[in-house]
């Protein structure tokens, strides 16, 4: 399973934002808000338009947790279809098992939802899938194991009132279904896409 291996905390510093969504690294930026490394607070350079470019590419890489081959395959995806292919990238993004998952209010983080996957604790159509970069298609139900319920993370979230999931998910108990892909303005994404298909155009 590909998938980004450097250190969290030092790509939260790279991006100064907290891509993560995990409290503990805003404390971090708020300790440290520049990037890691001996010349890290020293850093000023004015970024070009490439620069730019590759930057938001690997931010919205590092927020799935995806290595280059399969975000680049997504991109190919999206670019052949009718839709803006900025857009469209981002609902295949959120189309992944692992990130559907996540929206559905399974797992507290994305890596936790990936790792539910990859252990075996997740169904779709009622048959067990442990592949993250499944595509999940408009009409098909996401389930918890049983196992997976019975755990105390898992079943603090279900119990949790205020863990609702996106609105493109319907779920009931410990299972989901996607009803719909989301529109980009229901995307809490910091994020240029724009940027991102100027960058793999050149």
């Amino acid at each position: 399973m590909s998938r980004v291996t450097r250190a969290r905390g030092k790509l939260v510093r790279k991006f100064k934002e907290n891509i993560f969504g995990n409290p503990k690294f805003d404390r971090l930026l708020a300790k440290k808000p520049y990037p890691a490394g001996a010349h890290g607070k020293k850093m000023r350079r004015r970024m070009s338009d490439y620069g730019q470019q590759l930057e938001e590419k690997q931010k919205l890489r590092a927020m799935y947790g995806l290595t280059e081959k399969p975000f680049r395959h997504l991109y190919d995806l999206a670019r052949k279809t009718q839709a803006a292919t900025g857009e469209k990238l981002l609902q295949l993004l959120e189309s992944r098992l692992d990130s559907v998952v996540y929206r559905a209010g399974f797992a507290a983080t994305l890596a936790s939802a990936r790792q539910l996957v990859s252990h075996g604790h997740i169904t779709v159509e009622n048959a067990k899938l442990n592949i993250a970069s499944y595509q999940v298609k408009i009409g098909q139900v996401v389930g918890l194991s049983a196992k997976a319920q019975k755990t105390p993370q898992v079943a603090a979230l279900l119990a949790d009132k205020n863990n609702q999931p996106s609105a493109w998910l319907k779920r009931q108990a410990a299972m989901v279904k996607l009803e719909r892909l989301p529109e980009r303005e229901e995307l809490n994404l910091n994020i240029q896409e724009q940027l991102i298909v100027e960058y793999y155009s050149r």
